[in-house]
């Protein structure tokens, strides 16, 4: 007799890239069916979605998938994030680092649920193509990446099946959780890009898609080298544009890529809560 049965299975996510995604659906997808549920997706990357919380009931599973930046959840998503409501919903926090570590994120996001009115029964953190990079975790997640999502998701099936779940799963993180990942010159002074925008080469034809592609609805679609808002360097205009036209040239923004994709090429392992 299952002692968790599932009303629905839901992948709720941010991802700019679509590496998130591609996990979160993969994990949310083999639950469904092993748990014999529906799935639904919330896909709550553009502004548009972030104006309501997802529609979450009791009984429901929810993955809830995340990206990494600078070893924390995205802190222009908090506000929204604190607005979810469990209802004592079981939840399998999911963040997506690219390469380098997930640091405190994984716990932000535990804790965040948990506060929120839902259930962590596990947790897991991937590796996917950096958002600042096409050689950092280049292809990641790969097929043996959503493998082991696919395994995973059976193990945390078999958890539910076992019996009731009662406390949250234990996850690697500091408590109280630490600052932001700084990134530092070779000097040691630290280096801040965070008022650093994309720029727009001479390629580019106005079609307008990074307008579209932007999770915080900053580029200006009736004039794309337009900002209206912040950049949050997510990587969804310069990996999404047909012409490659966007780029960066700050010094500090490019040494911190450089030096990220020499110090971290190795592949990083996936880490796995249940």
């Amino acid at each position: 007799m299952e002692e968790h049965p599932i009303g629905t299975v839901r992948a709720v996510y941010f991802s700019a890239t679509g590496t998130t995604r591609t996990v979160a659906l993969t994990l949310a997808r083999t639950l469904a069916e092993e748990l014999s549920a529906p799935l639904e997706e919330y896909d709550f990357t553009l502004p548009a979605a972030r104006t309501a919380p997802p529609p979450v009931q009791a009984g429901d599973l929810v993955v809830a998938g995340l990206p990494v930046y600078a070893g924390r959840l995205p802190n222009v998503l908090l506000p929204y994030l604190e607005t979810w409501e469990g209802a004592g919903a079981l939840a399998l926090p999911l963040v997506l680092f690219g390469n380098r570590n997930f640091d405190d994120a994984l716990i932000e996001l535990r804790d965040l649920l948990i506060r929120r009115g839902f259930l962590p029964f596990a947790a897991a953190a991937f590796v996917g193509e950096h958002a600042f990079s096409t050689t950092l975790a280049a292809g990641r997640p790969d097929r043996a990446d959503l493998d082991t999502a696919r395994a995973f998701a059976r193990r945390a099936a078999d958890k539910l099946r076992a019996g009731p779940v009662e406390e949250p799963a234990a996850v690697a993180g500091r408590t109280p959780i630490g600052p932001y990942y700084q990134p530092r010159d070779r000097s040691g002074a630290p280096i801040d890009i965070r008022k650093v925008r994309s720029k727009v080469g001479a390629q580019c034809d106005q079609c307008g898609l990074c307008a579209k592609f932007c999770p915080m609805g900053s580029i200006d679609p009736r004039d794309v080298r337009s900002y209206t808002g912040i950049c949050i360097k997510c990587g969804a205009c310069i990996k999404g544009c047909p012409r490659q036209a966007r780029y960066y040239d700050d010094p500090g923004y490019l040494y911190h890529k450089e030096e990220l994709e020499l110090g971290y090429a190795r592949p990083a392992s996936i880490s796995l809560f249940l």
